[in-house]
């Protein structure tokens, strides 16, 4: 997820006023567990030991109304989680292919109490990195490089899926089918490797599989590019298929295209595009209405010379506009930076300012999930209070279905204090979440959300608020996996 362009670095001097929030808002952190960057913190710790860290990560996030986390659940050939489709991963357990010892069902775990906390659950994976590096002794014996060893093509210093077979693409559609059928998962969320970043002096070895499978007169470029569109536009078929609820999002590389290469491009110097050197197209993507979100990895500063910030995000806000638009913001690099802006307290803010000012943009997602917890401590503070003191909804799919979402049934409400223990009933075959508003001058402002599981049709929920709250009219409705909401029903607390 780290790419660094080697530049002068510039001063930034601008300030970031208070925005409001808009109702509808997508706020994302990656949990990366590739190398143990954010989860695990050591694959040998004891369970109590993860389940506590995975807890943290959630608790920090919900504090600050985040509404989502997108975990790595495929580093590079393995799962964190049981099938027959991948060995265990040693991210996970310490040895790939070693099951986690009093720790099952790690994914199913996980899942439960993101959405305990009010939030979607985003299963990232990694369709073609096979391997981190060379090394083959710490793989399983049924990982693919021993299994298909015809599918996998050393470059540089790790080992890579072919994408131009079609056996590597129906099995990861296998890999995509299991956790949309067995788990209850918001969405499916693929990274910016694609083709591997280029390496000097070094050949991607496809030239057999492009001269099988290749089309007369298309170019080896265009032969790749169209093997990736396969396999993002059979990845939305099998999704949609099973749960059309589901979304299906990707996070790219943050520039498409240099305008010195192609006009339609971003007025940047990217020493490697996502088009031109990972051979993927995400405007098309998005054209063909493959994604129900596109998320770019925005990590530079607001004027960054070779890769403004401010330059790629309106960019990617003016040519992809059918789509829900997200943006990836560089958390990692805060006092962490060559580039003296991020020296700063505020380039977070401004980037997050400069966004809800543009058209098409429906929120940010932060990489990676340690990078504010227990520290930035002022930066956590005008986050909290200028942008995110109150929750936000979770945009829908683009393939909305429009349907009317029943009241749901209040069982009983009690109110101590400041806690509201509320429990419902509903009809809903797919629901999302339940919502308490509180009434301003006729006006409902989000106050609190719960996440409804599609296996329950009653449960009890708590609600912290404040007494200024008490002192209002409160209602709640539900929302349902597809963005739509019922009519709104009053507690009666007075």
């Amino acid at each position: 997820m780290f790419r660094i362009l080697y530049i002068i670095p510039v001063f930034i001097f601008l300030s970031c006023a208070t925005t409001k929030a808009p109702k509808e808002e997508f706020r994302g952190v990656w949990v990366a567990t590739v190398a143990n960057i954010d989860w695990p913190k050591n694959p040998n710790d004891e369970v109590i030991k993860k389940k506590k860290d995975f807890i943290q990560i959630l608790d920090f996030y919900q504090k600050m109304n985040f509404n989502a986390s997108i975990v790595q659940v495929r580093t590079a050939g393995d799962a964190l989680y049981p099938t027959d489709l991948a060995p265990w991963s040693r991210y996970l357990t310490g040895k790939e292919g070693e099951a986690p010892k009093e720790f099952d069902g790690p994914l199913k775990w996980m899942i439960e109490e993101t959405h305990k906390r009010g939030m979607e659950f985003h299963a990232w994976l990694n369709p073609y990195r096979a391997t981190v590096s060379l090394d083959t002794a710490q793989l399983s014996q049924k990982h693919d490089f021993f299994q298909h060893p015809d599918w996998i093509i050393k470059y540089g210093k790790k080992y890579y899926y072919n994408p131009g077979l079609p056996a590597v693409r129906e099995k990861f559609n296998q890999i995509i089918e299991e956790l949309v059928t067995n788990y209850e998962i918001d969405a499916i969320h693929f990274d910016d490797y694609f083709y591997p970043y280029k390496v000097e002096g070094e050949t991607f070895d496809d030239t057999e599989s492009y001269k099988k499978y290749g089309l007369p007169g298309q170019s080896l470029e265009d032969w790749r590019r169209s093997n990736v569109d396969s396999l993002v536009k059979d990845v939305h078929k099998t999704i949609k298929k099973h749960k059309p609820w589901v979304q299906f999002g990707i996070s790219p590389f943050g520039v498409w295209k240099n305008k010195s290469t192609d006009p339609l491009g971003s007025d940047t110097k990217a020493g490697q595009t996502t088009y031109e050197d990972l051979y993927a197209d995400p405007v098309l993507w998005v054209q063909e209405g493959w994604l129900d979100y596109l998320a770019p990895q925005v990590y530079w500063s607001m004027d960054y010379p070779v890769a403004s910030h401010k330059i790629i995000t309106s960019w990617w806000a003016k040519n992809t506009p059918n789509t829900n638009l997200y943006v990836g913001n560089g958390t990692y690099k805060i006092k962490n930076n060559a580039d003296k802006a991020w020296k700063k307290n505020n380039e977070i803010p401004k980037q997050l300012h400069f966004a809800r000012d543009l058209d098409n943009i429906d929120g940010n997602i932060f990489f990676s999930a340690k990078s504010l917890i227990g520290q930035h401590e002022k930066v956590n503070k005008k986050l909290q209070k200028k942008f995110y003191n109150l929750p936000a909804i979770n945009p829908g799919p683009l393939n909305r279905v429009v349907r009317v979402v029943q009241l749901p049934a209040i069982k009983s409400v009690e109110v101590s204090n400041t806690i509201i223990d509320l429990c419902v009933s509903h009809t809903d075959n797919v629901p999302r979440f339940i919502n308490l508003y509180v009434v301003k001058q006729g006006k409902t402002e989000l106050i609190g959300k719960k996440y409804l599981s599609e296996s329950e049709v009653e449960g009890c929920y708590q609600f912290n608020i404040t007494k200024k709250h008490l002192r209002k009219d409160l209602v709640i409705n539900i929302s349902d996996a597809y963005g739509n909401e019922s009519a709104v029903q009053p507690l009666n607390l007075k």
